[in-house]
C-alpha cells in the first residue's frame, strides 16, 4: 500500500520537489498553492451551501417522454417514460442536462457534444448515487442516431419533443432558441421538486468573464486549466476534427 504524503503546515512549504526547478519557480509554486488551497475551500464551501438549498418548486406536471430501449437480443423498442419514472428504487436524485439538439438544428451543439463525450463514460459511476438523463427536443430516433455514431452507450437519451420541460426548465427560450441547462430534482413524500438549475448561466455578465456554468462536469476544461496555455480565448471544440 502506498504510503500517504507527509502532511505539511497550512503556512509552510511543500515537501515537493521535481527534477531541475529554480528557486524561482518554487517560490511562485508555493504562492499558487496557497491560492489552491483556498479555492478548494471555496468550492467544497459552495457546495455545501448547495446543498442546503431549501426545496424548490414540485413539478406542475409528470412530464412524458420518448425513449428508445434496446434488449439483450438487440431489438430496439419504443416507449413512453415520465419524470416519475426516471427515479430508480432508492435513489431520490435525478440529474437532467438539457443538451442543445433541437429538431430545427442541422446538428447538435458541439459544446453540449464535448461535455457529454465524458459524462457517457461517468454515468456507470454516477447511477451508483443517482438517476441521470439527458434530454433534447429532437425526435428520438435523431438523438439516438447521432448517440450512435458518437459511440454513446450509457447515457439514457430521453425526446421532449412532446412537453414543455424544456421551456419550463429553461432549456430553451421563448423563440425556441436550445440552452444548455442542468437541473436536479429530488422525489420527496412521494413528490418531486426542483431542487437546483445552473442559473450561472442567465446571471449578468461578470466582466472578463466568460459565461460557462458548467465546467465542474466537464473534463475538457479542467485538463487545460493545468496547462501553460490554459483555456485560450479563440478555440472551442468541434464535432469532428480532420
Amino acid at each position: 500500500m502506498a504510503k500517504k504524503p507527509a502532511r505539511t503546515s497550512k503556512r509552510g512549504p511543500s515537501a515537493v520537489r521535481f527534477p531541475g526547478e529554480s528557486p524561482k519557480y518554487r517560490a511562485a509554486r508555493e504562492k499558487l498553492l496557497k491560492s489552491e488551497i483556498a479555492l478548494r475551500r471555496q468550492i467544497e464551501a459552495v457546495a455545501a451551501e448547495r446543498r442546503k438549498l431549501p426545496l424548490g418548486g414540485a413539478v406542475k406536471e409528470d412530464y412524458v417522454f420518448e425513449e428508445l430501449t434496446t434488449d439483450p437480443d438487440h431489438t430496439t423498442a419504443r416507449r413512453h417514460v415520465r419524470l416519475s419514472q426516471l427515479f430508480a428504487p432508492g435513489k431520490d436524485t435525478l440529474v437532467v442536462y438539457s443538451y442543445m439538439f433541437g429538431p430545427q438544428m442541422a446538428a447538435p451543439c458541439p459544446m453540449c457534444t464535448s461535455m457529454l463525450d465524458g459524462l457517457d463514460g461517468q454515468a456507470p459511476h454516477l447511477r451508483q448515487r443517482v438517476n441521470l438523463a439527458v434530454v433534447a427536443r429532437s425526435p428520438i430516433d435523431r438523438i439516438r442516431e447521432f448517440a450512435r455514431e458518437r459511440g454513446w452507450s450509457r447515457l439514457r437519451l430521453l425526446s421532449s419533443a412532446g412537453n414543455s420541460y424544456n421551456r419550463d426548465y429553461h432549456g430553451e427560450n421563448k423563440d425556441g432558441g436550445q440552452l444548455p441547462m442542468l437541473n436536479v430534482f429530488t422525489r420527496k413524500n412521494g413528490r418531486i421538486y426542483h431542487t437546483y438549475g445552473s442559473e450561472l448561466l442567465f446571471a449578468p455578465s461578470d466582466r472578463g468573464q466568460d459565461g460557462r456554468h458548467v465546467d465542474a462536469i466537464w473534463p475538457l476544461w479542467n485538463v487545460l486549466d493545468f496547462t501553460p496555455e490554459g483555456r485560450g480565448t479563440t478555440w472551442y471544440p468541434k464535432l469532428r476534427y480532420e
